[in-house]
């Protein structure tokens, strides 16, 4: 049996501007993971996809056409040459929550990919594993900046322009973070679809929201680098003003938000696609526990505390 993993990811600066070529900062979450076991089947048997998260079994070939699992499948086994004719058990579950803003589906994909490979004695470097799941992210997402595939598959802090410049950058000051969950599913494609409308409508205001998200997303590197993490806290709550001008932010989501800054958070801004699914805090060692239990207190379904460094 081949397993493979891939954890969660969640953007620290740079949403829906990213799909527009300006910069974005995304790192890995390593508390939540996806998992694919791979195992042969018995002769005959074809590809058999056990989906536990969602409670489905079903062969490959009966997949419905919207399927979220055939894609990765069958273009991994194209490009390392093995073909489709395969008589194998492809178990997936999951601790990352679906559209909650964590790259639920990009690693979902990225563990398949990785299982796959061992299970076959193949080899792809990370920047192959991001391109195959690029194109499965596509059929999710419509229009993907790409950053979550990048992130995941390399599993470092990355510093990502769509189309040109993909770099993996030190952090100078481990940081903490809390990741608090509204509860609301909001699947990526659709804030994208409703932003790329808003954007041809308002061309010239959208554009410069996107600049301004952009330098946000460029000083927040240099603030990283540097170990400046009150400067990443304000560089925090101006980048979550700019997306509420973006209209991608949501009632939930601005309580928690709110509610992370009255117990000392340094800054705190959804992350993601928006309209529901996580925000994010920054907080030190002193004021951590106190802004996770407020965060519960005021709803929050789930709480991730994660170490960035």
């Amino acid at each position: 049996m081949a397993v493979g993993y891939a954890s969660g990811k969640v953007i620290l600066f740079g949403e829906h501007a990213v799909v527009y070529g300006r910069p974005a900062i995304a790192v890995p979450v390593t508390q939540v993971q996806a998992q694919a076991k791979v195992e042969d089947a018995g002769r005959g048997q074809g590809i058999t996809v056990v989906a536990r998260d969602l409670g489905q079994t079903y062969k490959l070939s009966e997949a419905a056409p919207d399927d979220a699992l055939r894609p990765i499948v069958v273009s991994t086994l194209e490009r390392i040459g093995v073909g489709l004719e395969q008589d194998l058990t492809i178990t997936v579950s999951s601790t990352i929550p679906i559209a909650r803003g964590l790259g639920s589906g990009a690693a979902v994909s990225t563990a398949i990919v990785r299982a796959l490979l061992e299970h076959f004695d193949k080899w792809l470097d990370s920047r192959a594993i991001s391109d195959l799941v690029f194109e499965t992210e596509k059929i999710h997402h419509g229009t993907p900046s790409g950053i979550d595939n990048t992130v995941i598959a390399f599993e470092k802090p990355v510093y990502f322009v769509k189309g040109g410049k993909m770099e993996i950058f030190w952090v100078q000051r481990p940081f903490l973070l809390v990741i608090a969950d509204t509860g609301v599913q909001s699947p990526t494609k659709v804030a994208v679809e409703d932003v790329r409308r808003a954007w041809e409508r308002e061309p010239a205001k959208y554009e410069e929201l996107f600049d301004d998200i952009g330098t946000i997303a460029e000083m927040g590197r240099q603030a990283i680098e540097q170990g400046d993490i009150e400067a990443m806290g304000r560089l925090m709550n101006e980048n979550q003003r700019l997306l509420r001008l973006l209209k991608v932010s949501s009632p939930e989501l601005e309580g928690l938000i709110g509610v992370a800054r009255q117990g000392g958070a340094l800054g705190s801004k959804l992350s993601g696609a928006g309209r529901g699914g996580n925000m994010i805090a920054l907080v030190t060692q002193e004021t951590c526990s106190r802004v996770s239990m407020m965060l519960r207190l005021a709803g929050a379904k789930d709480v991730i505390v994660t170490d960035v460094n």
